[in-house]
């Protein structure tokens, strides 16, 4: 077992990857600098991307589960945790696998569990997120008490018993909004979110830009047209999951999901693949089809 400089609780730690670069395995060290164990999750990785993984898995000690396809970020997550509870881990942490840690940053989420007046009903633990490249805060919805609204995945520190509790991550989301959907559930199940205002962690909101239309500014979001079906379907199955249970946060989201969608289809590029992608992503939130969605 790895002796962790960051804190005295042991603590496992999951990166799902697909398609990693150099980058992520440099980053490896510095996690393992903190935790105890760390479980690398790959969804159907080429053989030389692999090689990279394999080989390093070996020399700085960690755990490599091989998929051999791609199950979406929530099941590689839920193996990733199933491997950990089954080593007896009683805390973990998920990182995105290009996210960057300071060397005080788990010992900063640990501290703000311990001075939550409600630690035991902690089911979540969400950092402060900066832009590596402009230093900028990400923005994130928050609670009156600071909590995240809608967190992200990376960085979220857990105890292990909150999958007894709320269940696993949703599978069926395949990817997106996995994390919004968990952090929901733990509300919704009558445990607290918490956030870590002392833990920052580095890490790239995607490819946002600025674009003007009939002299408005706006703020694009740039994803592809694949993942603006995941984004256009979830969102829509995650609003009518909540709206009851939520409606103030479900009709905000709601609000800047229909602003973000305006924007899309009038200023980025690939408009009509996207568009044509947005509609099949509504039939299916309807419909009920969930998973994985070939051909898009």
């Amino acid at each position: 077992m790895r002796a962790g400089t960051g804190s005295k609780q042991s603590v496992c730690a999951v990166i799902v990857t697909y398609h990693p670069t150099v980058k992520m395995i440099e980053i490896v060290p510095a996690v393992l600098a903190q935790v105890q164990a760390l479980v690398v999750i790959d969804n159907g990785s080429s053989a030389e991307e692999l090689a990279p993984l394999r080989m390093s898995s070996r020399t700085l000690g960690f755990q490599l589960i091989e998929n051999g396809d791609n199950f979406g970020i929530a099941e590689g997550l839920n193996r990733g945790v199933q491997w950990a509870k089954g080593q007896g881990y009683p805390w973990i942490i998920l990182f995105d696998q290009d996210s960057l840690l300071p060397s005080d940053f788990m010992e900063q989420m640990f501290a703000a569990w311990q001075s939550h007046p409600h630690r035991d009903k902690v089911g979540s633990i969400h950092p402060r997120y900066l832009d590596p490249e402009t230093g900028e805060e990400g923005i994130v919805p928050r609670e009156n008490d600071g909590s995240p609204i809608l967190p992200m995945t990376s960085g979220t520190l857990m105890p292990a018993w909150i999958f007894e509790r709320v269940g696993w991550f949703a599978s069926d989301f395949f990817i997106d909004l996995v994390d919004w959907d968990f952090s929901f559930r733990i509300r919704a199940a009558g445990f607290v979110v918490a956030d870590a205002k002392g833990a920052t962690l580095l890490h790239a909101p995607g490819k946002p830009a600025k674009a003007t239309f009939l002299g408005h500014t706006f703020l694009q979001s740039n994803h592809s047209a694949l993942r603006r079906y995941y984004i256009s379907r979830n969102r829509i199955v995650f609003f009518r999951k909540y709206l009851r249970s939520f409606p103030g946060w479900v009709a905000a989201g709601a609000y800047a999901q229909l602003k973000e969608t305006i924007v899309c289809l009038l200023v980025e590029e690939n408009r009509g693949r996207k568009l044509r992608n947005i509609l099949l992503a509504t039939w299916d939130a309807l419909s009920g089809r969930m998973g994985k969605r070939e051909g898009l």
